[in-house]
């Protein structure tokens, strides 16, 4: 599977980490994706994909055209066709308040039709894309329509709340929220409640995400791995709430989710993404 990927433009790389385009034969149909500091907007091109809940009392769900995916705090897995075509578009956490009018919090968790948010736009873009354009022109439409799409003045709280996420995301998640409130010149529940409302989940949540995030990104699979020296430099300081929040967010305990990164070695040409793994 061929992958193009860009940051894009500013004003959009405020709130927007990359948008992308995989295209090809998926080497694995199902893949597990542990929660990431990214909310998402996936267009079909190709043949439908199913998306399955880790949490078993969630159906699953087909979707042909579009979907969007706020920030996910357990993991889920992607089922592939067997050829893929799609745009995708990774939001930073506080990124996709500006371009969707309704609540994120909405989207937390959840996947929706690009429709019920963008409404009569998927078939637009759909046709604009067409069946032969490249992975470079498919990107160019898509940072154009995204562009066209953000709100021309800025939400009530969404600056602080950028502001801060820019601080838990240079950080890791290392930074204190009562640290950030303070630095902010507001109250921690003030803080709270921003973040609900912008991101859908509280800074506390959003920092784990960071950390976590740091931790399995960090991973070299092609040496002896120090599981405690990593857990520690990404922040976790208790070994029993580090092994706990590994398997829930990724399914494996750190031993068997090495063994599956050595049995399964990232894609040439792919970013250095380390946290979805094959399910299958």
């Amino acid at each position: 599977m061929e992958y193009l990927g860009r940051v894009p433009a500013p004003p959009l790389d405020r709130f927007i980490d990359d948008i992308y385009c995989l295209s090809g034969v998926p080497r694995h149909r199902r893949m597990n994706v542990p929660p990431m500091p990214s909310a998402h907007l996936f267009i079909n091109l190709g043949e439908p994909a199913r998306l399955l809940d880790s949490d078993p009392s969630v159906p699953s769900e087909v979707f042909a055209d579009g979907w969007f995916m706020g920030l996910w705090t357990r993991r889920f897995l992607v089922e592939y066709p067997t050829r893929v075509r799609l745009v995708g578009v990774h939001f930073k956490p506080w990124g996709l308040s500006p371009f969707v009018d309704m609540p994120v919090a909405e989207l937390r968790d959840r996947w929706v039709p690009v429709d019920a948010v963008w409404q009569r736009s998927l078939d637009r873009i759909r046709n604009q894309v067409g069946e032969v354009a490249s992975a470079a022109e498919a990107l160019r439409i898509v940072e154009e329509e995204l562009l066209a799409r953000l709100a021309e003045a800025p939400a009530r709280g969404l600056g602080l709340v950028r502001h801060t996420g820019v601080r838990l995301e240079t950080s890791h998640g290392a930074v204190p929220v009562g640290a950030l409130a303070d630095a902010a010149g507001v109250s921690g529940n003030h803080l709270a409640v921003q973040f609900k409302s912008h991101v859908g989940v509280t800074p506390k949540r959003v920092a784990r995400i960071y950390r976590f995030a740091r931790l399995i990104l960090s991973v070299d699979a092609l040496r002896p791995v120090d599981w405690s020296d990593l857990a520690h430099m990404a922040g976790y300081f208790d070994h029993a709430h580090f092994s706990r929040e590994f398997k829930d967010f990724t399914g494996h305990t750190p031993t068997e989710y090495l063994a599956l990164r050595r049995r399964f070695p990232a894609e040439a040409g792919f970013p250095p993404d380390s946290g979805p793994m094959p399910a299958d």
